[in-house]
């Protein structure tokens, strides 16, 4: 079946007894055993769930991967994948990249014994001076979060395999509709699927991928050691919005490049970050790997005065965190989603108090470029 195929028919013949189409929602904990030393595939829920089984493989046929796992949100499967590594492990990590994910490895990972070095992963030849001996992975983000910064995958892959090197994508802005990170090498996607995959704000929710056998009986020993797996109400809510990837998705980059063009023209904004636009320095390396650009932008506007007003004063569009949704939503990096990393990092990778995070929603581009039109009049009213 071709994607969007697979899409729509997510769940469908999952239940012979009752020929339902919808996945049910098995709420059980614990299931009898017919008999001493025979199972039904499922004894209690934290190993595996009916519900959650059929997300689990969805996700791995969508991604291309041997086995998926559902997290109870995107950093619990970031840590999860994680368990793998050791104390006096390494692990080169892209730059600019989800705050929540930086303090993981600062705060968390790094007292533990297991450090981070920070870096362009697009640029093959500082990767190649930051490995260590004791360097066992790469972290990816492409494009990065919040300024879409592009690694070429399969350059990064080529590089990791020469030295025995994990390669991990989190693939949470391109989702497996436009790109497909394992069937490029890389050995374990990671999904925050509380954002495009679920797609309505109503779920939250982490998804992980891999392709090796071996690899995924590791990362099936710490989701169940760990527990940190997803309830079967949430597995249902996600497999529901993964019905409507296909066309949500168009439409999400439809608008989003229409409004990236928008606002390169507009005289408030000072660049913008999107990497269908023209001037993007590795368009060319995004195309060879994604099918499209996605829905997400960046833009920095040319006072950072202005960032309150325009922020107060939309209409249409949501001033709140989170991403990926049908509804548009705009973000302020610097002091949300980007908090936890030191403010001199942050100014160096580009996420200053100038930077704004929009978002993409599927509603009228036209209205979407009215509300921010009527906020950027706004701020500058009020900076007369």
């Amino acid at each position: 079946m071709r994607f969007e195929t697979k899409l729509a028919q997510a769940g469908n013949r999952t239940d012979p007894s009752t020929g339902a189409i919808v996945t049910p929602v098995h709420h059980a904990t614990t299931y009898a055993h017919p008999e001493l030393g025979r199972s039904t595939g499922f004894d209690y829920t934290r190993l595996a769930n009916p519900t959650r089984k059929v997300l689990e493989e969805t996700i791995a046929a969508l991604e291309g991967g041997h086995a998926g796992f559902a997290f109870a949100s995107g950093m619990a499967a970031i840590h999860g994948v994680c368990q793998l590594f050791q104390p006096g492990d390494h692990v080169l990590v892209s730059q600019d990249l989800y705050g929540g994910t930086y303090r993981l490895f600062e705060q968390i990972l790094t007292p533990l014994g297991v450090t981070a070095s920070y870096l362009d992963t697009g640029d093959e030849a500082s990767v190649a001076e930051r490995v260590q001996p004791n360097t066992r992975a790469l972290f990816i983000e492409t494009p990065t979060n919040p300024t879409m910064q592009i690694t070429d995958l399969a350059a990064a892959v080529g590089f990791a395999k020469a030295r025995g090197l994990w390669v991990i994508v989190d693939n949470t802005f391109m989702t497996p509709y436009w790109q497909r990170p394992l069937s490029l090498g890389a050995d374990i996607v990671v999904h925050s699927a509380t954002k495009y995959l679920g797609g309505h704000n109503d779920v939250l929710a982490g998804l992980v991928v891999a392709r090796d056998p071996a690899l995924c009986e590791r990362i099936s020993f710490y989701h169940n050691a760990i527990g940190a797996v997803l309830g079967p109400q949430d597995a249902w809510l996600l497999l529901r919005g993964l019905k409507t990837l296909a066309l949500r998705m168009e439409r999400h980059e439809q608008n989003a490049r229409a409004l990236a063009e928008w606002l390169a023209q507009r005289d408030e904004v000072a660049r913008v970050y999107y990497p269908g636009l023209p001037d993007h320095p590795r368009r060319a390396a995004h195309e060879r790997q994604a099918a499209g650009y996605g829905g997400m932008i960046s833009f920095e506007v040319r006072d950072a005065a202005w960032v309150p007003a325009i922020l107060s004063n939309l209409r249409v569009i949501t001033f709140a965190e989170s991403l990926g949704g049908v509804e548009s939503l705009m973000t302020f990096p610097a002091v949300q989603t980007h908090h936890d990393i030191p403010a001199d990092v942050r100014e160096t990778l580009g996420v200053t108090d100038k930077l704004l995070r929009l978002s993409v929603g599927i509603e009228h581009v036209e209205d979407l470029m009215e509300d921010l039109a009527g906020a950027f009049a706004a701020a500058r009213g009020m900076g007369r």
